[in-house]
C-alpha cells in the first residue's frame, strides 16, 4: 500500500541536500517532562550526547516550539564525537516523535490530551523549521533542514523495529504499555499509519474485562482502563480502598507478596492484553510482536498470563507469532525519528 503524500517542511531530496556526503540527522524524543535528541548517522548510530530540556507543557505552544528548536540547534553545534573534534553540524534532516495524533504528511498535531496544554492543531514542522532557518540553523545546501513528525509510539517502533527486537522481520506489532496502551505497525521497515493516523493504536479497543471501567477518552470498555499502568493502581485502590499504592510497581510488588487482590488485578490487566494482541495478530499476521514501556519491564506475574493468553486464543498457524521485549531503550524513539525523517529525505 503505497501513497504519495507531500514533502514535510524544508524538503529536499536527500540526493541534492547530501552529495556524496552521507551527512547527519537530528532524532527528538518529545515527552510530556523532557525533550531528548541526539545526532544521529543515517544507519542508526548515536554519534553526539543525547541532550535534555525539560518540556514546557503547559506554556503553549510557541514555548514547545521554542524549546524543540533550541535543543535540535544545541546538538547540531555541538557536533558530532565520532572523531572526537565535536565540531558543528549541518543537519540533513530533524525528525521528531511527539505525544498525540500527528499527521505524518504535515507534521501537524491532529489531537492530543491535555498532557501539552493547547498542543492539537500545532504545525510541530513547520513551526520547528522556521525557526530553525532564523537561527541560521541550515542543511549542507543552505537551507532549513526537513523536518518531519510523527507520533512518539511510532518513533520508537521505527528504531525498535529497525535495530531493535524486530531487526531483520518483515513486519511488526509494537506494543506500548505505560502510562497508556499504544501501539503501532511497521511493514518492510516503515510504519504504516492508516487512513486516519491511528493504526496501531490498540488503547481504545473494547475489552470484555474493562465491564464499567472509565477511559481516559470518556468512553467505556476500553482496554487502556485495565491495562495502563495508573489503571491497574487504581483498580486496586478502589479494591482495596488503600490510596497509598499509586503505581503499577506497587501493585506487582504485592501480587508478589501475595496479596491476592493484587494478583488478580495484574493478571487482569495481562489478559485484557493478551487478548487484544491476539485480535490483532490475528488481523495482520506480523512476523513478530514487540512489547515496550515501563510494563514491559515487568516479571512473571504478568508476562506469564500474557504470552499464554495469546497463544490460547490464536488460531494454530499463528499461535507461534513471538512476544519480545524491547531493547534499544530511551534511544528507540530518538532513532527511530530521525530514521523516518531520513526515508522521507530520501523521497
Amino acid at each position: 500500500m503505497t501513497t504519495t503524500q507531500p514533502a514535510p517542511a524544508g524538503a529536499a531530496r536527500a540526493d541534492e541536500q547530501a552529495g556524496d556526503a552521507p551527512g547527519l540527522l537530528v532524532g527528538v524524543d518529545l515527552g510530556g517532562t523532557k525533550i531528548a535528541a541526539s545526532l544521529v548517522t543515517p544507519a542508526g548510530e548515536l554519534v553526539g550526547e543525547v541532550r535534555e530540556t525539560p518540556t514546557p507543557a503547559h506554556d503553549g505552544p510557541e514555548a514547545m516550539l521554542d524549546a524543540i528548536a533550541g535543543l535540535v540547534a544545541d546538538v547540531a553545534r555541538a557536533g558530532s564525537t565520532a572523531d572526537g573534534a565535536g565540531r558543528p553540524v549541518h543537519p540533513l534532516a530533524v525528525g521528531i516523535g511527539s505525544a498525540g495524533v500527528i499527521d505524518e504528511r504535515t507534521g501537524a498535531v491532529l489531537s492530543s490530551t491535555d498532557a501539552i496544554t493547547d498542543w492539537p492543531g500545532t504545525d510541530i514542522a513547520g513551526g520547528v523549521s522556521g525557526r530553525l532557518e532564523r537561527a541560521g540553523l541550515t542543511s549542507p545546501v543552505g537551507r532549513a533542514p526537513l523536518v518531519h513528525v510523527d507520533n512518539d509510539v511510532n518513533a520508537y517502533a521505527a528504531g525498535e523495529a529497525w535495530l531493535g527486537a524486530g531487526r531483520g522481520a518483515s513486519s511488526a506489532l509494537v506494543v506500548a504499555v505505560g502510562t497508556g496502551v499504544g501501539g503501532a505497525v511497521v511493514i518492510d521497515g516503515q510504519v504504516h499509519h492508516g487512513a486516519h493516523h491511528l493504526a496501531g493504536e490498540m488503547g481504545h479497543m473494547p475489552c470484555s474485562l474493562a465491564e464499567g471501567e472509565p477511559c481516559t477518552c470518556g468512553r467505556p470498555r476500553h482496554l487502556e482502563a485495565v491495562a495502563g499502568g495508573p489503571q491497574i493502581a487504581r483498580r486496586y485502590r478502589e479494591a482495596t480502598a488503600r490510596q497509598d499504592v499509586t503505581t503499577a510497581l506497587a501493585v506487582e510488588r504485592l501480587a508478589e507478596a501475595g496479596d491476592p487482590v493484587a494478583a488478580r488485578v495484574y493478571e487482569e490487566a495481562a489478559v485484557a492484553l493478551g487478548r487484544a494482541i491476539a485480535q490483532v495478530v490475528t488481523v495482520l499476521d506480523p512476523e513478530v510482536v514487540i512489547i515496550s514501556g515501563g510494563l514491559a519491564r515487568s516479571g512473571g506475574l504478568w508476562w506469564g498470563p500474557l504470552r499464554a493468553t495469546v497463544a490460547a486464543e490464536l488460531i494454530d498457524l499463528v499461535a507461534g507469532t513471538e512476544l519480545r521485549p524491547a531493547v534499544l531503550g530511551t534511544s528507540a524513539p530518538i532513532v527511530g525519528a530521525a530514521h523516518e525523517a531520513w526515508l522521507r529525505l530520501r523521497g
